[in-house]
């Protein structure tokens, strides 16, 4: 089950990685040849649509900037918290677009900043007890349904993809761990 989780989580940061942003070019460039993929040129001003990938490098490199790209950060992570503990056991809330994998960056970007910054590390213990005690909070009520009789897409809708493969695989273990419980063919006296 492990791998399986894994690769699904693999699969969904590799789309996350190659799904579509908007930038904005911070200075005029050339069109750039990458392998298989030719980007620009770009007109200093202008919006464009790339991969996420290619924005990064483009980002680091000065020529472009992400459109009103709204990152993870203490605040935001402390208002999903305070919304996951307020919520009855069976109601789990809509987290934002791409909530794991930005939060996964989000983490890495402020472990890399300590190493500039010692004081960052106040901020990474912050954000990541927040992250903490928000997967807890999801992962004991995902279980909770889990257990429950099958799920209606409404009831599922608030899930990311990766809450919901780990639903999916939890329903189908769950439901054949009961049934082994639940049934005894040993023999009878």
């Amino acid at each position: 089950m492990a791998k399986t989780v894994s690769a699904r989580i693999g699969n969904l940061d590799f789309g996350f990685e190659n799904s579509l942003v908007r930038i904005i070019a911070s200075r005029n460039c050339p069109e750039i040849k990458l392998a298989g993929l030719d980007v620009g040129p770009f007109d200093e001003g202008s919006e464009y649509e790339v991969y996420r990938w290619v924005a990064l490098e483009l980002e680091k490199s000065g020529v472009a900037r992400f459109r009103e790209e709204e990152p993870l950060d203490a605040a935001k992570l402390n208002k999903i918290q305070w919304t996951e503990r307020v919520q009855t056991p069976g109601q789990i809330s809509k987290l934002p677009e791409d909530f794991y994998p930005k939060l996964r960056r989000c983490l890495a970007e402020l472990k890399q900043e300590i190493a500039k910054n010692p004081e960052k590390m106040r901020e990474h213990e912050r954000v990541k007890h927040l992250t903490q005690d928000i997967v807890n909070s999801r992962l004991k009520k995902i279980v909770a349904i889990a257990s429950a009789p099958a799920q209606t897409e409404n009831t599922l809708r608030n899930l990311t993809g990766e809450e919901k493969s780990l639903y999916q695989q939890l329903y189908r273990f769950i439901n054949q761990w009961k049934t082994q419980i639940l049934e005894y063919e040993g023999e009878h006296e």
